[in-house]
């Protein structure tokens, strides 16, 4: 029989992509050995603010940031194949995480292992995601670990339950795992915050920050389309 596909997810809003997120996906694409890695803009991000920029700008943003990943998985020999996909951009309303991974498990089939990936304060925020309790009954977390997100000092009473029922020491469970399982990674420390690489894109060193925080396809996007001035 054929081995179960492993399967990442990425989502966010992408506003812009940067560095973090393809330090974030090039990790989890080498320890976990992912067939595939799918990056997932969002369509309406419920949670953000409305001043958020177009999903379809988001969408070619995301693309951009695409090909700069293939460099870096040819580079370092990562078989994972990339796709960057418009499930949540083409779907009406909300752009809920529990609607995508039930779509995505649909998809791929109840055997394949799908394995979200996020930051350690995605984990400490899971609470206020709409039906968050239920998506481990989907895809499994594979979580990373963040400067000032402390997991021991900030997690919540509902997330120490989630952990205690759920957590894995090692990445060999969560491979074998089509869903139900969280592993944290305490060997990577990368900052997320669109919001802030936005805020500093608008200072007087916009230049010298963009070249050292945003992959170069993206960066040029940016450049042409005069984004985030």
């Amino acid at each position: 029989m054929d081995t179960p596909k492993k399967i990442g997810i990425l989502g966010g809003t992408f506003d812009p992509p940067h560095l973090g997120h393809l330090k974030l996906a090039t990790h989890f694409a080498k320890i976990l050995h992912l067939d595939e890695l799918l990056l997932i803009p969002s369509g309406t991000p419920w949670q953000k603010s409305a001043l958020i920029t177009s999903a379809e700008v988001r969408f070619r943003l995301t693309e951009a940031a695409g090909i700069d990943l293939a460099r870096a998985f040819l580079y370092l020999k990562i078989a994972t194949q990339i796709g960057i996909d418009r499930i949540e951009i083409d779907r009406s309303g909300p752009s809920y995480a529990i609607d995508t991974a039930k779509a995505l498990r649909e998809r791929f089939g109840p055997s394949a292992n799908l394995i979200w990936l996020m930051g350690a304060d995605s984990l400490i925020n899971l609470p206020t995601w709409n039906s968050w309790d239920q998506l481990l009954n989907y895809v499994n977390f594979a979580v990373a670990s963040r400067p000032h997100h402390e997991l021991s000092s900030e997690i919540s009473k509902e997330i120490t339950e989630l952990l205690n029922k759920h957590q894995c020491a090692d990445t060999n469970t969560l491979e074998n795992s089509a869903f139900g399982h969280i592993y944290v990674d305490k060997t990577l420390a990368v900052d997320l915050s669109s919001t802030h690489l936005r805020n500093q894109l608008k200072s007087a060193a916009r230049e010298t920050i963009a070249s050292e925080q945003i992959p170069s396809h993206v960066l040029e996007i940016i450049t042409n389309l005069g984004l985030y001035k």
